[in-house]
């Protein structure tokens, strides 16, 4: 069982070390797997990995406070997407991973954009799946409201995968903080078209693929388009029957597969071309 130590992580105040797991599977161009709000195992990967382990080697680090990493109980601050950015980014420093194509999925893809923005030398593209602009989600107040009280009323199976991604006796505690900041992050938004970027999203200099479920239930109307407006030269790819996980759904997965293909393989594409002209 992999993981890496860090002497300390903005993400984990207080916490010295922050030992961080991660999984490291297959082999060839390196994916950075973020996950959402709830942790990795709600929403895993295993069929891009089947399908992609010959070709990609996907790094898939549990931020602290998350799976098998470093154990967090202060509330996360509502600037803790920038945070687990630089955490990120400190962990690919230990693992010796300069550059990467680098795809988030909700909260992760939010914090998969901030790389972006501090460090793109280190982006080859960001795919950003279930992407969140909006600190101000009215439509998932509820919600959020709703499991922030009473984690346990989650369905079955996401207890057992949760239990087992968090252990049986903190996986509530997950939820609840993740929750929890997302309604800070609504009481403190001044503005009903405030963004989580500081209006800098647009200064993205990395090819960005929206990946989107169109029938999400956490994203706001309007957010998508906003999104993409935002960032000049960027992609939309709504999958049309996808909801907040199309990886992981079983009526979208595919869809799903095909796009990171295209992204991934169109990135190495675009390294070999760059090497060339560097060497000519």
């Amino acid at each position: 069982m992999p993981f890496v130590e860090l002497k300390n992580s903005p993400h984990a105040a207080g916490v010295r070390p922050v030992r961080i797991h991660y999984r490291d599977v297959g082999r060839g161009r390196p994916v950075v797997f973020l996950h959402g709000g709830w942790g990795y195992e709600v929403y895993p990967i295993d069929r891009q990995i089947e399908a992609l382990q010959g070709d990609v080697r996907f790094v898939i680090p549990d931020r602290s406070g998350y799976g098998r990493s470093a154990r967090v109980l202060r509330q996360m601050p509502t600037d803790f997407h920038r945070r687990a950015a630089s955490e990120t980014l400190l962990v690919l420093d230990a693992l010796g991973i300069e550059r990467a194509v680098f795809w988030g999925h909700s909260d992760g893809a939010v914090i998969a954009a901030m790389i972006g923005l501090a460090a793109p030398e280190r982006c080859e593209r960001l795919i950003l799946e279930a992407f969140h602009f909006y600190p101000n989600k009215p439509e998932s107040r509820s919600f959020f409201e709703r499991f922030a009280r009473h984690p346990d009323e989650v369905n079955e199976e996401a207890r057992r995968r949760l239990a087992e991604d968090h252990g049986a006796a903190h996986w509530r505690k997950a939820i609840q903080r993740n929750c929890r900041v997302w309604l800070k992050l609504a009481a403190e938004s001044t503005r009903p078209d405030q963004d989580l970027y500081g209006g800098r999203l647009g200064q993205l200099k990395v090819p960005v693929t929206f990946m989107h479920g169109r029938h999400d239930p956490r994203t706001e109307p309007g957010e998508m388009e906003r999104s993409q407006a935002a960032v000049g030269g960027s992609e939309l790819r709504f999958i049309e029957d996808g909801r907040h996980s199309p990886h992981s759904e079983s009526a979208a997965w595919r869809e799903c597969n095909g796009i990171l293909r295209e992204c991934i393989f169109q990135s190495g594409v675009r390294r070999v071309k760059r090497n060339l002209v560097t060497l000519f």
